[in-house]
């Protein structure tokens, strides 16, 4: 995978992790076209990506990302008609898709502000940890749009249930690192110092896993949060632990972990 000619995005890789810096810091991280453009060209390419199997996302200087770059948009959308406008909202939708089709476990960074499209980011990735002064909120319903976008009404009640979801997309209520942990919609709270040794024992602990297991364990959350009963969750996961049963590692792995279990007694 081609990872050069990024400009508003630092790519790093480190083994098999892949660390991605939102990198616009002196707008606080906020998409503008380019941004959209790269964000949406590295998570398509990932879904073909094999040798890369987990990515870290992050955000350069004082915020995660704080949403839309309103600078780059407001001067263009004069000159929009709807079809033109409907295609630009597509772009921007679709990189929460392309993140939640790639096989890589995501994990997200929070810290300053996360909001709006970044807010949505964050929901979009697997593991999200936050800093302490984190602040978070789906502001779309503050500039005139409604408070659904980009996937946010999907994500949100999903994660933290359909009150607290209601509440936060109706008002474009800020909230904190305290009441995003005690929803869960974070992890852990870190202090910033300590948030990117947090993320790279998670990294460890994720890489752990076979690149099949992993995989397929992120495809089996995403599919049976839609899953029409526990029958037909239930159906997807037989199949896949019958598939990574027969895989040689498997039996490999089980004798290591029974010798481990046998010398603790």
């Amino acid at each position: 995978m081609d990872l050069s000619h990024y400009q508003t995005l630092a790519l790093e890789t480190r083994g098999a992790a892949l660390w991605v810096t939102l990198n616009r810091p002196e707008s606080l991280n906020a998409f503008d076209s380019l941004m959209i453009d790269e964000l949406l060209r590295l998570f398509t390419g990932l879904e073909a990506e094999r040798e890369l199997r987990v990515v870290v996302l992050r955000g350069a200087g004082r915020a995660f990302c704080a949403g839309l770059d309103l600078k780059d948009i407001l001067p263009r959308l004069d000159e929009m008609n709807a079809l033109a406008v409907f295609d630009e909202q597509r772009r921007l939708s679709r990189i929460i898709l392309a993140m939640r089709r790639c096989p890589q476990p995501i994990v997200c960074l929070w810290h300053g502000a996360a909001s709006g499209g970044g807010f949505v980011l964050g929901l979009a990735a697997d593991i999200r940890y936050c800093t302490p002064e984190v602040r978070l909120n789906a502001a779309f319903i503050l500039v005139g749009l409604t408070g659904c976008d980009v996937g946010v009404s999907w994500l949100l009640p999903r994660l933290v249930g359909a009150s607290v979801a209601t509440e936060l997309l109706l008002t474009g209520r800020t909230i904190g690192a305290a009441r995003a942990q005690a929803i869960g919609l974070v992890a852990d709270v870190i202090d910033q110092a300590d948030l990117e040794a947090t993320a790279e024992r998670t990294v460890a602990e994720l890489l752990h896993a076979t690149p099949l297991a992993l995989m397929l364990t992120k495809q089996a959350l995403q599919a049976n949060l839609s899953a029409p009963s526990l029958e037909a969750a239930i159906d997807l996961e037989d199949r896949q632990q019958a598939l990574l049963a027969l895989q040689p590692d498997f039996s490999q792995r089980m004798r290591a972990f029974a010798a481990r279990k046998t010398e603790r007694k």
